[in-house]
């Protein structure tokens, strides 16, 4: 680790400990701003950074397939966690940025990060003309239905075009996504409906793909409970057109808290709450010294599905800083499809 990285690190309000994003659980402090019901947004305003909660991230998650097929992943995060509530020029800003992007293929993984300070126009995210960006990586476009993506480390690249074909989708109670028995929550939407394509750059060469990006926004003060230790994400997409978000929040009590969301192809949503959604494991990956779970039976009884989600490279494992498993699946059972899943807090 060089001195600039270790210096960051010791400035990040939290660490890769147990929890994956374990500052999560910790308390948000008085002057953060908290998530409330009933949220009201407003775009393209809330598309841009909110420098008064403590943490936010636009995450975006793609399923690609080559011209024979191939299937592959893509994903690029941004990231936002403040020393304090709002901004400030230079480097009195309280604000740090980090990023991670990462290219997934049946038989390789690569992962890179990023960090800057906020304040300096190193890092950032503007609401309009939408832009998200650190160093010269960015996803930018004249608004949040057109963008533009590029990314790249060591080993890999991508310069992808996303257009969206769908509306926003709103998590919870209108966007309000409780993650506990206890009332942590956070502001969460979602664009799902993005078709994405352009050129991935590995080690063997340039590949043209196409496929379909999914986009998440969220941004809370404390939207873990301390007794929580890790989740697992799924973000499903089946060859019928609907698609379902559901996440479960593992807890040191062994009861797990859940929720989902349900998104008709036409981008109508129904919400489920805590014990609708469950995820089983079915075989696990020794992956970076520890077993990780990498096929699951995924269940929402209400809309019939009963779905086998596997991993496309049960080694994708983020060797980060913040260190946790992520990557595409393949869906088979009472549905078929892609998606993605993201898994925190396996040690």
């Amino acid at each position: 680790m060089n001195v600039r990285l270790a210096a960051i690190l010791l400035l990040l309000p939290f660490s890769a400990q147990s929890q994956g994003f374990s500052g999560l659980g910790t308390e948000a402090g008085a002057d953060f701003a908290v998530p409330a019901p009933n949220p009201s947004f407003s775009f393209p305003a809330d598309h841009g950074p909110h420098p008064d909660y403590r943490i936010e991230w636009w995450y975006l998650t793609a399923n690609l397939s080559g011209p024979d097929g191939t299937p592959y992943g893509l994903q690029w995060t941004l990231f936002r966690t403040a020393l304090a509530p709002g901004e400030a020029e230079g480097w009195a800003s309280p604000q740090i940025w980090f990023a991670h992007a990462a290219v997934t293929t049946p038989e390789a993984h690569f992962a890179t990060e990023r960090f800057a300070r906020g304040g300096i126009g190193q890092a950032g995210a503007e609401a309009a003309p939408f832009r998200a960006w650190i160093d010269e990586w960015s996803l930018e476009g004249p608004d949040f239905d057109t963008l533009s993506l590029r990314a790249g480390g060591a080993e890999f690249a991508y310069d992808m075009d996303l257009t969206a074909q769908g509306p926003l989708v709103f998590h919870g109670d209108k966007g309000f996504s409780v993650k506990s028995s206890e009332g942590q929550a956070s502001y969460y939407y979602s664009q799902p409906f993005y078709d994405i394509s352009g050129t991935l750059t590995l080690p063997s060469g340039d590949i043209d793909v196409t496929g379909a990006g999914w986009l998440d926004r969220e941004w809370s003060s404390q939207p873990l409970s301390e007794r929580q230790s890790g989740w697992d994400w799924f973000s499903l997409s089946f060859e019928d057109g609907a698609k379902m978000m559901g996440f479960q929040l593992r807890q040191t009590d062994d009861a797990d808290f859940s929720a989902a969301t349900w998104i008709a192809p036409d981008g109508t949503t129904t919400a489920f709450p805590d014990g609708a959604f469950a995820a089983t494991p079915l075989e696990t990956t020794q992956v970076a010294g520890r077993e990780v779970p990498t096929t699951w039976q995924v269940r929402l009884p209400e809309r019939g599905v009963d779905v086998r989600v596997e991993a496309l490279n049960p080694s994708a494992w983020m060797d980060l800083a913040i260190p946790y498993w992520e990557g595409p699946v393949a869906i088979t059972g009472s549905h078929t499809g892609r998606g993605y899943l993201e898994m925190t807090g396996y040690d």
